[in-house]
């Protein structure tokens, strides 16, 4: 049992005695209450009757006669209910008489000569007072539980259903503690989910955020580990012509323009794969900077188009341009310009020759969002590519040879997503070709 279960226990144990003794002090003042009641005078019907009774027997028969009555019935019931006392406060019977229930007696035949219940009768040179205690009148209690076994019932209970409560809570808890014991030892595959059972509270909640945590910390590592082989493989070609390069250009010295050539084209695509590396690395921590300048990103998404039409054209290509409204917004505009830039060169690039690359923007009021769509004539990209087309350093198998490393919409998504926006890929129905619809939120205030 852990530190926690004993505090639950405790706490739970500690309520349940507080509760429990305030209940008993709460019933011990209430029987308190029934029993000094049995100190008033009886005031029913019956007690009237009785008190007439011997009162007009002492009238009729005298203090002999009134004796007779009583010892008859103390010796047929077991007691008599009509104490009669004298004038020096001696019972008739020699019975102990209740203090209280006598002086209220005594009081009420001063005051109230019309009672009925406690009279003042004379026979001869004394007065006798005829009443009835409550007590008398009341039929008897059964006697309550004895103490000691009520407390240590009550005890017990409370510390079972006390027990209980806090196995309930803490098992959750050491189940939580022991998954996240494994996560940090590598095991990112725990899952504690399925521990929980049917419970539906917030320790429940606690352990699917648990799972979703695990499960996205799985995934981005595997990514990292994609992305360290990918890296390694993308590094180990330049490098490995640099070296064969640098070794023609010591065996042929003849030939070391060439070889220089060589080794300045690689070093170049090092220099490009080591930036778009960084760039990618930044946007996956999103460091890139403050979002504080103010552009209008449909002249944006002109000028990136109007660059490449001039670029598809010397190709046999051509980019065709639309567009509706403005939104201006604060936004990282290097990146944005980086992200649409990419989608638009990736669309000339596998388009094929003689078509073009259409390029649409559209704003819309309800949401307040802007949309890019940019579509191909191309090969298009298998169903089961479509999602992966992001992903840092994958080429899906089309056919077509083009060079790059890959980054190129990964990194478009990234700075998108960076923004707030979304970015997806579809094949086109009916013209083939690949779509690539973004949208963008351009409610920002400027």
């Amino acid at each position: 049992m852990g530190r926690l279960f004993w505090k639950f226990f405790f706490a739970f144990w500690l309520a349940l005695l507080v509760a429990g003794a305030g209940v008993g002090a709460a019933v011990w003042l209430h029987q308190r209450t029934l029993n000094g009641r049995g100190q008033e005078l009886e005031r029913g019907p019956r007690a009237v009757f009785l008190v007439n009774a011997t009162t007009a027997t002492l009238r009729h028969g005298g203090i002999a006669a009134l004796r007779d009555v009583l010892e008859e019935w103390n010796a047929q019931q077991g007691r008599a209910h009509v104490y009669v006392v004298d004038d020096a406060g001696r019972e008739l019977l020699d019975r102990a008489v209740p203090a209280e229930a006598l002086a209220q007696a005594r009081r009420l035949a001063r005051e109230d000569r019309e009672s009925q219940v406690a009279r003042l009768e004379t026979a001869g040179e004394r007065r006798y007072l005829f009443f009835i205690p409550a007590e008398e009148e009341a039929p008897r209690r059964h006697p309550p539980p004895a103490p000691l076994l009520s407390i240590s019932i009550g005890i017990l209970a409370s510390l079972g259903f006390s027990a209980l409560l806090a196995w309930y809570l803490s098992k959750p808890i050491r189940h939580l503690r022991g998954a996240f014991d494994a996560v940090a030892t590598g095991k990112l595959e725990t899952r504690i989910g399925a521990r929980m059972g049917r419970r539906r509270d917030e320790i429940a909640d606690l352990s699917q955020d648990f799972d979703r945590m695990t499960q996205q910390l799985q995934i981005l590592l595997g990514s990292q580990r994609r992305l360290l082989h990918d890296v390694s493989h993308e590094l180990r070609s330049p490098l490995a012509r640099l070296q064969a390069a640098i070794g023609l250009a010591r065996q042929q010295p003849e030939r070391l323009d060439a070889s220089l050539d060589r080794i300045e084209r690689e070093s170049g695509r090092l220099d490009e794969l080591v930036g778009e590396l960084l760039t990618l690395s930044r946007l996956e921590v999103s460091m890139s900077g403050a979002a504080d300048e103010e552009v209008d990103l449909v002249d944006l998404v002109a000028g990136i188009a109007d660059d490449a039409r001039f670029e598809a054209e010397a190709t046999g290509r051509r980019v065709e341009f639309s567009s509706q409204g403005e939104a201006i917004v604060k936004v990282r505009a290097e990146l944005l310009h980086r992200a649409f830039e990419n989608v638009i060169r990736n669309a000339v690039k596998y388009t094929n020759e003689g078509t073009a690359v259409m390029v649409r923007v559209e704003r819309w009021t309800a949401p307040d969002r802007l949309s890019v769509i940019v579509d191909d004539q191309g090969p298009g990209v298998p169903e089961g590519d479509l999602q992966a087309v992001f992903e840092p350093f994958f080429r899906s198998e089309t056919g077509v040879k083009t060079t790059g490393f890959g980054l190129g919409l990964a990194i478009a998504r990234r700075a998108i997503e960076v923004h707030g926006g979304s970015i997806r890929a579809l094949n086109r129905q009916g013209g083939g070709g690949l779509r690539v619809e973004i949208e963008m939120p351009t409610d920002v205030p400027v």
